[in-house]
């Protein structure tokens, strides 16, 4: 991605090479190709430099829109701080119904926008419902037929909701979004194995 310059101010962004004019002088697509970058800023054009530093994983953070400036040598593009994602829900309020911001199914006090940890957590409803389903079957044949559930897949069943349990009380009880993002963080361990502090779901051993 270039930028053209202009009287020092970025005037065009070109996504892909092509012919230009600049002042008088229609210059080829060529140009990116076969002119060094000293030849390209002496006529404005400049490469955009990416500064992701500020850039955060948009799973836990929301970051700004990319701003460019142009420092009398190059051209860069960067973001603003990140702001951490809301962990609790926000509700409608009163002003929000004085404001006529509340659409006819919702009232005063329900979600308006769900938070960080709300998502997580229905998430992980999710998957668990998956791995049950894998052995509702059992449930079913039991109602139905009598058949007795196996013990290991009542104790396998048991696992996997005492795992969950677990897990939304530390999403839960994350106190900050570092916290929260940490509990997710796979690392090596010592004897080798990758695991994250919020641990995972039990499999059914067949």
């Amino acid at each position: 991605m270039y930028a053209l310059v202009e009287n020092n101010e970025i005037t065009k962004f070109i996504n892909h090479p092509k012919s230009m004019v600049i002042g008088d002088v229609r210059y080829p697509a060529k140009i990116f190709q076969l002119w060094s970058e000293s030849e390209l800023n002496a006529i404005g054009i400049y490469e955009v430099v990416f500064d992701d530093s500020n850039k955060k994983d948009e799973k836990w953070y929301i970051n700004t829109n990319q701003s460019y400036d142009f420092d009398g040598n190059e051209v860069t593009a960067s973001y603003g701080a990140a702001t951490p994602k809301a962990h609790a829900d926000s509700l409608y309020t009163s002003q929000d119904d004085t404001d006529g911001l509340i659409p006819n199914n919702k009232l005063v006090g329900d979600v308006k926008v769900e938070g960080l940890k709300t998502t997580l957590i229905r998430t992980l409803k999710q998957q668990v419902a998956r791995i049950l389903s894998d052995t509702d079957w059992y449930i079913t044949r039991n109602t139905e037929k009598s058949t007795a559930i196996p013990s290991s897949i009542s104790t396998h069943r048991d696992a996997v909701r005492t795992k969950q349990a677990q897990m939304e009380t530390a999403i839960t009880n994350a106190s900050d979004t570092p916290a929260l993002e940490n509990l997710y963080t796979y690392t090596e361990q010592d004897d080798g194995s990758v695991t994250r502090p919020l641990g995972e779901l039990p499999t059914l051993e067949i």
